[in-house]
């Protein structure tokens, strides 16, 4: 499969950034609300863009304000940890950004919200916690998640405690990990409606586990990759896979699908690759957004109609 980065360079971590004025770090992310619990949707994600209908519309950010990209930050008391979090609205900032001194240099994490709880980001296998100071230490999720032998891209989390993540070191697999009496059980493969076709990664799971959506190559794909949704059926078991559609999904690369607190609108990466004149080849992403409202009641009533 393709792996989609981006590179963020940064200078010696000798620079203390203060910026902001705030004193109790806000939470903002790409793939949640902000902390004052006031949807990102309702007034801030939009930037004074029309929202999109049921057709996918590019999200602009060429209206970003100077203060939307200044940073304030501190170094840990040990000087072996630096965070640093932007001040402004950007829908697409990490809610933290924290460099780790490890044996080979410093270490970018790149933290995120996921459902209600703003009080724990999560970063892959690793989390960090809100303390009265601003954040915990970088802690990670243990040896269960915390594996050499395991690509973990993105882990996505419910606010019923429920883990799903990708595994690129495992043939692009996805695995689901819940809460059952109080104690987190062993990650789990998911079945065949999910873990089909060449690839399947960059899952996102519904705050109240309702729904999971993902990319895949797959043969009855419109393209590159394409984005699928699966519901939660009433057994607890997952519902076949349904593509998006082509309203959504085209001949180019469609991945890295979330889904505003709110439920309102769905955000994903667009990607196509280009060659340069020498041969290399490089990717294009533009980010999209469209009415996950009318999406997915178009999606429920194509799930009933093949039921």
């Amino acid at each position: 499969m393709k792996n989609y980065h981006l590179i963020f360079l940064v200078p010696a971590l000798a620079i203390f950034l203060n910026a902001c004025g705030s004193k109790k770090p806000q939470v903002k992310d790409n793939h949640s609300s902000t902390t004052n619990n006031e949807s990102p949707t309702t007034r801030k994600v939009s930037f004074g863009q029309k929202p999109p209908g049921i057709v996918p519309i590019p999200f602009t950010t060429g209206t970003l304000s100077q203060k939307d990209r200044e940073l304030k930050g501190m170094f840990a008391p040990d000087m072996k940890e630096f965070y640093f979090t932007p001040c402004g609205d950007a829908p697409f900032h990490p809610a933290v950004t924290a460099f780790r001194k490890e044996k080979n240099g410093w270490k970018e994490y790149n933290f995120h919200q996921y459902g209600n709880d703003d009080n724990i980001l999560y970063s892959d296998t690793k989390y960090i916690e809100r303390t009265d100071s601003g954040w915990s230490k970088i802690k990670s999720l243990g040896p269960m998640f915390d594996r050499d032998d395991w690509g973990i891209m993105r882990l996505s989390v419910s606010d019923k405690g429920t883990y799903v993540f990708d595994d690129y070191k495992s043939k692009d697999v996805i695995r689901m990990s819940r809460i059952k009496n109080g104690k987190r059980e062993a990650p789990k493969l998911l079945g065949k409606e999910i873990n089909t076709g060449k690839w399947t990664a960059h899952p996102f799971i519904a705050p109240d586990d309702s729904y999971l959506i993902w990319d895949s190559e797959r043969a009855d794909g419109y393209g590159d990759s394409d984005l699928y949704i699966s519901f939660r059926q009433q057994d607890g078991s997952w519902g076949a896979a349904i593509n998006l559609g082509d309203k959504i999904n085209t001949t180019l690369s469609e991945n890295g699908a979330w889904v505003t607190l709110d439920g309102k609108y769905l955000f994903f990466d667009r990607s196509e690759e280009k060659v340069r004149k020498d041969g290399s080849k490089y990717w294009v992403t533009i980010k999209h957004w469209v009415d996950f409202i009318q999406l997915k009641r178009e999606l429920i009533q194509k799930k009933n109609a093949n039921s």
